[in-house]
């Protein structure tokens, strides 16, 4: 075990190394200037880029809209990080010359290798569809910015409850958690488990009807900041698994205790431990261009969330073992077939459709909703909590093997190759 704590420091070590190595060799790229051509004409492919890249507008983004996402771009406040600055790069040089037409960068010269790998990655799309990303990419920035502004006026009254990883508002009868670090695809990190915790804690009492998750940008969740497996405290790996698996414990027991109905609006991609506590949601709403993937095996880890019993339960064990077992991502529209979603809803009237639908569910009486939810779960509700607690005594004993270590160092890897 000493043996093993010692390469987790070195994976620590690695992957502080690689940041570094791909941004620290010259000055980092500038916010305000990232969508300006002074910047260079080499550029090139963000680990950001997904299949979730193509939501925004069916009709695309006109001349004058993508100068207004200049505008916007320039206006923001908060720096997104160099991941999406690379992707906001990428877009406005295809939408403004086309495919990338210059020379590969030398492989030391780390900042501009990184623009160019972000300008090639976009292929042969077009300038019109490179200008609706751009745009739905900037409109999605400002949003979760003003949403950060918005949100000590929007909680509920007296709540007093600050959140530095979520966006949480009651409005219309209805409490709405958002997932709010896009620049990290919503990756969820130690204090970001803590505050889900506490917001639905907060939710349970709250005089709103239903509570809503959903994601900030373009992702829904890509599920847990690996960074949370290279922090290792003095006691060592096991004892990072113990308060691990305490923490996940924790916080699975939130959503099957929770009492009202929960709705998860899924705007994005899915990974991980955001798609295994679907099982757990009363209703899940999700948009064409959603994808749902528990790649657990990958990284030499297990399924969470109760998944090991509501998933075969909803669809069946052949189908569940190929998502948990054998890493098989869906589409929305295979998740809704299996049972995991409810409705699938075009890209393009999303955000409409859905949210007039649950401001209508929200005029039921509440009293009604909840009591009657609670039926429903009651039956469950103990199996639920033994599953619970094996799935994480398993997962305690994965993330303390060597195989699970030698996954997760592959994982990090392949994305220093990208």
């Amino acid at each position: 075990m000493a043996a093993f704590a010692l390469r987790c420091s070195a994976l620590r070590r690695y992957t502080k190394l690689r940041s570094c190595a791909r941004f620290s060799t010259g000055p980092s790229l500038n916010f305000h200037n990232t969508a300006s051509p002074a910047m260079g004409q080499r550029n090139a492919r963000s680990p950001q880029s997904t299949s979730a890249d193509s939501q925004g507008s069916a009709a695309g983004a006109t001349v004058e809209q993508f100068e207004q996402a200049k505008n916007k771009l320039s206006a923001l406040k908060k720096d997104p990080g160099n991941e999406v600055k690379l992707k906001i790069y990428a877009l406005f040089k295809q939408a403004t010359q086309g495919p990338c037409n210059t020379p590969k960068p030398g492989m030391l010269d780390f900042v501009n290798k990184a623009k160019w790998d972000a300008w090639k990655s976009l292929g042969s799309i077009s300038q019109e569809e490179a200008r609706q990303q751009y745009c739905h990419l900037i409109g999605s920035l400002v949003e979760a910015e003003r949403g950060n502004s918005a949100q000590d006026a929007a909680k509920p009254a007296g709540s007093g409850t600050t959140y530095e990883t979520l966006l949480v508002t009651t409005e219309d009868d209805i409490t709405t958690i958002k997932l709010n670090r896009p620049a990290k695809k919503n990756a969820i990190t130690t204090e970001m488990y803590n505050e889900i915790i506490a917001a639905l804690e907060q939710a349970a009492k709250d005089d709103s009807v239903i509570t809503v998750f959903t994601g900030a940008g373009d992702f829904y969740c890509s599920g847990n900041d690996l960074s949370n497996f290279t922090n290792i405290p003095q006691g060592g790996v096991e004892d990072m698994a113990r308060r691990g698996g305490e923490l996940l414990r924790k916080y699975v027991k939130a959503y099957i205790d929770f009492p009202k109905p929960l709705v998860a609006v899924v705007n994005g991609p899915a990974v991980g431990v955001s798609v295994t506590v679907l099982g757990l949601f009363d209703l899940v709403y999700a948009t064409e261009g959603a994808t749902f993937h528990t790649p657990f095996s990958q990284l030499g880890q297990s399924a969470e969330g109760c998944s090991s019993y509501t998933f075969p339960r909803m669809m069946g064990t052949a189908k569940a073992s190929e998502m948990l077992l054998f890493n098989k991502k869906l589409t929305a529209a295979q998740a809704c077939d299996l049972g995991l979603v409810t409705e699938v809803f075009p890209d393009s009237s999303f955000q409409s459709e859905v949210w007039t639908r649950l401001k209508a569910y929200a005029k039921l009486p509440r009293n009604s909703l909840a009591l009657s939810k609670q039926l429903i779960r009651s039956v469950e509700k103990e199996r639920l909590y033994a599953v619970n607690d094996a799935e994480v005594e398993l997962l305690i004993e994965r993330w303390t093997s060597d195989e699970c270590f030698n996954a997760i160092m592959k994982f990090f890897q392949r994305k220093a190759k990208l």
